[in-house]
């Protein structure tokens, strides 16, 4: 679904004044020179590319060739990696910081889960985790994202926090947002953000 959208989707979720709100939480909170991974990088844009403007070392993950290569072109500061985060090697205590926006949903609920724990654990004590999600209670829903066939798992808010809590995170601030993509075949959309710290030992 990725590899066709491309650009698209940048283009459809370039707007979101949310996920740059998310975006100025973590970077207020990273020291210089911080290493952050971004798991489900697509173009590199927004995240990747204000991550790596403020001067930190990114290595953006992503399944779809075509998004890495996107985003390699597009903010040549950072890092790219065609990996699946699910598999990825991740060195505990790696990263001073994780973020993974909007991109577990293809996933189904126990990989969302487990993948949320690696995120938690590749970042060192202190570190922070930036979730973000469609929080809505389906599982394996099928329909058309942008005009792309496409099959759904989410959570609740509240579930959703669980899993973060689960994963051994403290959940420091929560905030919710609609919003309408830039696409004629989008819908407004709720969106979550989780914005989370490993606990210091």
């Amino acid at each position: 679904m990725f590899d066709a959208l491309g650009l698209d989707y940048e283009k459809a979720f370039a707007s979101s004044e949310a996920h740059r709100a998310s975006l100025r939480w973590l970077l207020e909170r990273l020291a210089p020179g911080s290493r952050v991974l971004d798991a489900g990088c697509g173009t590199g844009r927004p995240t990747a590319a204000a991550l790596a403007d403020a001067g930190h070392r990114v290595l953006g993950v992503d399944v779809s060739p075509v998004m890495v290569e996107l985003a390699a072109r597009q903010v040549p500061g950072a890092e790219f990696r065609r990996a699946d985060i699910r598999e990825l090697p991740l060195e505990d205590g790696a990263f001073d910081a994780a973020c993974a926006y909007f991109s577990l949903l293809q996933m189904d609920r126990a990989q969302q889960e487990a993948v949320v724990g690696r995120l938690a654990r590749a970042v060192r004590p202190g570190g922070f985790v930036a979730l973000a999600t469609v929080p809505v209670d389906i599982e394996g829903a099928e329909g058309l994202f942008m005009g792309q066939p496409v099959r759904v798992t989410s959570f609740g808010a509240d579930a959703f926090e669980d899993v973060a809590v689960r994963a051994g995170l403290a959940v420091l601030a929560r905030e919710h947002a609609e919003f309408a993509p830039a696409h004629p075949e989008a819908v407004p959309e709720p969106h979550l953000f989780l914005h989370c710290r490993r606990p210091a030992r």
